[in-house]
Parts: structure tokens; C-alpha cells; sequence
């Protein structure tokens, strides 16, 4: 007699593994020690944010500490900005444009002590001369702008985040560019010309809630120039020089209804705080002669870097004690079982191997989610709020971002956990799992971080090991129109926030199939 083989349908399959879950739940929740370590990771996550933030204080100007420094512009979108140039200006009300043809971009860049009055010609890539678009002069205003930079052609950039390329090249006496920067309702759209006849369209934008009067006319700014230098003991030490750029304006003409005709001018964003150079050498600004104008300015309209502030990823310095406890909480989980020859029980419970593991992954990702996602909402705001109390700046981000973060942390603890499981199905014991989760995890982000290799080195560890999923903390993004040092040491990951998650997710997933692999083999 031939015997068949009943196959559960889907609802008797899906209550089989939802059991699974609940034993499994059941096996956590009841064995004290696990549950007041997931409360012990969560308070030590926040606890060491909330000391390393009291211990953080900053103040401006020579006074005392934690006197709060000026405030940073913001721009439209929410971001820190960069935002101060020489502006020539008059008002435009309603529709209407501006066309200039640009004639000369020159610059200066100075050399820092011993040899700070030395300075060399040269415009450094991202000075910008052109017509712009802004309401008002209130730095951090919505604005658009058609420029001609050092090194990057012509470029129509709007709101500090948005940059659009336009023809390549410089410009000179005897090959000048023209300029032309049109309004017409909430649509601003640039173009460009060699010759002032034919023109072609750079771009367009919709700066964000511009009033019906707008202030138009000439800028001239210039970035400091960032020069790195190899670190003797691994890293790099950065250098920022003061440079200043000047560009020659002629054929200007403005079309449109404007309330007054004659130009104005302002130095938007100029502080009090200034370079010894700026103070005893040539100063920003304008000079007019027969229709021509040559200004002169430094600075930058850009989004302001990781460098310019505390980030909000900072109140999350005890992230990596709490990921230890839940590493040894999660490799106990399935360990346990083994030293107390538990397992052929479960597995009796459970004859399907991989719905085993996939219950206790579901469970131990689940509990060390929720405990991260805990840590984090609280660790954020309160860590952030004491950071500002102690004159520190922190950099803002939208809440989308300050969201993605927090809940990215919850997520890489997660997957941290789910990991560190399966190594220890792996391996099935417990201090071989432990240490092997701790030293893929922590040790790549912390040597790549620490300044202690190469920069190459540092950028590979973080795109190659698990490690990487560290990059879902990232809360200021790389803009490639603003130069930076874009490295692990100053917050920038070689991988997108999620894509360097996906990497954890990856080395989570083949370990737990390696490991169903193994329980097949030998647990049969």
C-alpha cells in the first residue's frame, strides 16, 4: 500500500509558522535577563548621547562657552545654507528680465599663516559671476541665478540645492559670454550666448514663493579653496584659503516694470567677522564706468556642509553600545538552545528547519527595532535640545530626514540583530558569534572614521562590509556643486542612506541561508 503525502493548505501553513512566532515570542519574553538587557540597550544609547552632548560646548566670538553663535541662514527647502555674495541690484515687479554679457572672471586666492599676505592669482572652480533672481536681500531667500563659475561652464542654479550645466568654458575679453535670466509668473528660465543673438536655454526653475517684487541684478562670489593633505598617521588634515573673485559686466539691460531705476548694492550675508586680509586689503565691491561694472565679491550660495555644524546623527554616539548589548542578546537567543540541548526539541515543534530560524529572526529583528526606534525618539530631540543649550549649532534637516534617520537606526539595529543570530546558528556558540558580529560591524566603521587609513581604504571598508549600513544615519547629503571633503571622518558615506543598509540586509541574509543550510545538515 503506497502511502500519500498531504501537503497543508495556505491557511494551515500560515497558522503553523504564525505558532512558530508565538513560541517563539514566548521563548523572549519569558527569560528576564533578555528582556532588561533590550531595556539596558535603550538606556544606554540614550544615556551615552545625552553625556556625550552635555560634554559638547562651543561659543563664538572669544566668549564664554556656551554662548550660541549667530544663526546659520536656512533656505527654502529647510537646509543650512551658505549665502553671501556682492550684489548689484535694483526691483523688478511683475515679469520682466535681465541680460548682461560677462567679459572677465578673475580671482586671488591668499596663503594662510606663516605666509598670510602671499597671494597667487586664480579662480577657484565654483566662483560664480552672473544675473540672479531673489527675493530680497535677507540671506537664505528663495532666488535663482544664471552663472558662469572658475571651472564648470555656465551653470543655472536656484534655491541652493538645484543645479543645472550649461555650455562648458571660460570666458574672456575676446570670447565673452552673454547672460540672460527671464521672468515670467512663478517660472524663472536662463539662457546663454556667445555672440548676444543666438541663445540657448540653460534651464528653468520655480524658486519656492517668490513675491511679486523681486530683487534682480549682478553677483560675484567666490569659496574659500580646500586643499588636503595626507595625514602622517593615516587620515588627512584639511586647509581652507580665503579667495575673492571679480567679474567685468557690460551691455545690461533690464526689461520690466521697475519701481526704481537706479542700482543698489549690498554685500548680502557680510558679518563682522572677517580675515586679516579682508580687513587690510582690497574690499568687496562695485565699480561703474560708461555701462560697465566690475564687482568684486567672496563667499558662497551654496548649502551649507556637514563641517558647518553639529549634525543630528551626533546624539546617536551611544548607538554602538547599544548594538553590542543586542548582538549578545541575539546570538544567545538561538545559542542557548544548543548548550542546553534545547534545539531538538524546537525542532520536533518545528520540523520545517527554515521556518524555525525565519520565526526567531521575525522575533529577535522585531523586539531590537522596536527597542532602537525607542532609543532613538528619545535620544534625538533630547540630545539635540542640550547641544543647542550648550552653544553648539546643529545643522537642520527636514523631517523627512530627521525620520529617516531615526527610524533607519531602528532598522540597522535590526538587521544588526538578525545577523548576529544567524552567526550564531552559524557557529553555535557563543562567544565565537559574538565577536565575529562585533568586529564586522563596529571595527570597519570605527577605523574608517578615526582617521586612522587611507582614504581610499576608509571608502572601501564602508561599501564592502556591514558596516555600511551605518550610511542610513547620514543626515547631510554630498551636493556636487559644492566643494567638500567628502569622507567617512567628516559624515559622508561612499553609499546612499538605503543602499547602505541593503548591504547589512545582504550579509543578513546569506548568513541566515548558510545557516538554515547547516541546520538541514546536521539537525536532521
Amino acid at each position: 500500500m503506497t502511502s500519500a503525502t498531504v501537503t497543508p493548505d495556505r491557511p494551515g501553513v500560515r497558522a503553523g509558522f504564525v505558532h512558530l512566532l508565538h513560541a517563539e515570542w514566548t521563548k523572549f519574553r519569558t527569560i528576564r535577563g533578555w528582556v532588561i538587557a533590550m531595556a539596558v540597550a535603550a538606556l544606554v544609547t540614550v544615556l551615552l548621547g545625552l553625556f556625550s552632548a552635555q560634554g559638547s560646548h562651543s561659543s563664538c566670538a572669544g566668549g564664554p562657552a556656551g554662548t550660541a553663535c549667530p544663526a546659520v541662514p536656512v533656505g527654502p527647502g529647510g537646509e543650512a545654507v551658505n549665502d553671501r555674495f556682492f550684489f548689484v541690484h535694483r526691483s523688478l515687479t511683475g515679469d520682466g528680465s535681465i541680460t548682461v554679457r560677462l567679459t572677465s572672471l578673475t580671482g586671488i586666492i591668499t596663503y594662510p599663516p606663516p605666509n598670510h599676505d602671499a597671494i597667487v592669482p586664480g579662480v577657484v572652480p565654483w566662483a560664480k559671476a552672473g544675473v540672479i533672481i531673489k527675493d530680497g536681500t535677507r540671506p537664505g531667500s528663495a532666488y535663482a541665478a544664471v552663472v558662469l563659475t572658475g571651472r564648470h561652464g555656465v551653470r543655472m542654479q536656484h534655491d541652493f540645492t538645484e543645479d543645472t550645466a550649461g555650455r562648458p568654458g571660460g570666458v574672456s575679453a575676446a570670447s565673452p559670454r552673454w547672460l540672460r535670466l527671464t521672468r515670467s509668473g512663478d517660472t524663472l528660465t536662463g539662457d546663454e550666448s556667445s555672440d548676444g543673438t543666438h541663445w540657448t536655454r540653460v534651464g528653468t526653475a520655480h524658486p519656492a514663493g517668490l513675491p511679486s517684487t523681486v530683487q534682480l541684478g549682478l553677483l560675484v562670489t567666490s569659496p574659500g579653496d580646500l586643499t588636503v593633505k595626507q595625514g602622517a598617521l593615516g587620515g588627512s588634515i584639511e586647509q581652507e584659503r580665503f579667495t575673492q573673485a571679480t567679474g567685468v559686466f557690460d551691455h545690461v539691460t533690464v526689461r520690466g516694470e521697475t519701481p526704481g531705476g537706479a542700482w543698489s548694492h549690498d554685500e548680502v550675508g557680510a558679518t563682522d567677522e572677517k580675515t586679516d586680509w579682508e580687513r587690510y586689503h582690497r574690499p568687496t565691491g562695485v565699480e561703474e564706468s560708461g555701462g560697465t561694472f566690475t564687482v568684486t565679491g567672496s563667499g558662497d550660495i551654496a548649502p551649507r556642509g556637514s563641517g558647518g555644524g553639529m549634525r543630528i546623527e551626533n546624539t546617536l554616539t551611544g548607538v554602538f553600545a547599544g548594538m553590542i548589548v543586542l548582538v549578545i542578546v541575539a546570538v544567545l537567543f538561538i545559542t542557548v538552545e544548543y548548550r542546553r540541548g534545547l534545539i531538538r526539541t524546537t525542532l520536533l515543534a518545528g520540523p520545517r528547519r527554515g521556518r524555525v530560524l525565519a520565526a526567531k529572526a521575525i522575533v529577535i529583528g522585531l523586539v531590537a527595532f522596536v527597542t532602537g526606534l525607542v532609543a532613538a525618539v528619545v535620544a534625538v530631540p533630547a540630545c539635540t535640545h542640550i547641544l543647542r543649550a550648550n552653544g553648539n549649532y546643529v545643522l537642520p534637516v527636514t523631517r523627512p530626514t530627521e525620520l529617516r534617520v531615526v527610524v533607519g537606526t531602528a532598522a540597522l539595529l535590526a538587521v544588526a540583530a538578525v545577523f548576529a543570530l544567524a552567526l550564531g546558528a552559524l557557529f553555535r556558540r557563543s562567544v565565537a558569534a559574538v565577536t565575529a558580529a562585533v568586529v564586522v560591524l563596529a571595527l570597519p566603521h570605527v577605523l574608517a572614521t578615526a582617521s586612522i587609513l587611507p582614504e581610499g581604504a576608509a571608502q572601501w571598508l564602508l561599501r564592502l562590509t556591514p558596516a555600511a549600513a551605518f550610511a542610513v544615519q547620514q543626515s547631510i547629503p554630498e551636493y556636487p556643486q559644492v566643494t567638500g571633503h567628502y569622507v567617512p571622518q567628516d559624515g559622508y558615506y561612499p553609499l546612499a542612506p538605503w543602499a547602505g543598509l541593503g548591504v547589512l540586509c545582504a550579509y543578513a541574509a546569506l548568513t541566515l541561508g548558510l545557516a538554515v543550510l547547516r541546520l538541514r545538515r546536521r539537525d536532521a
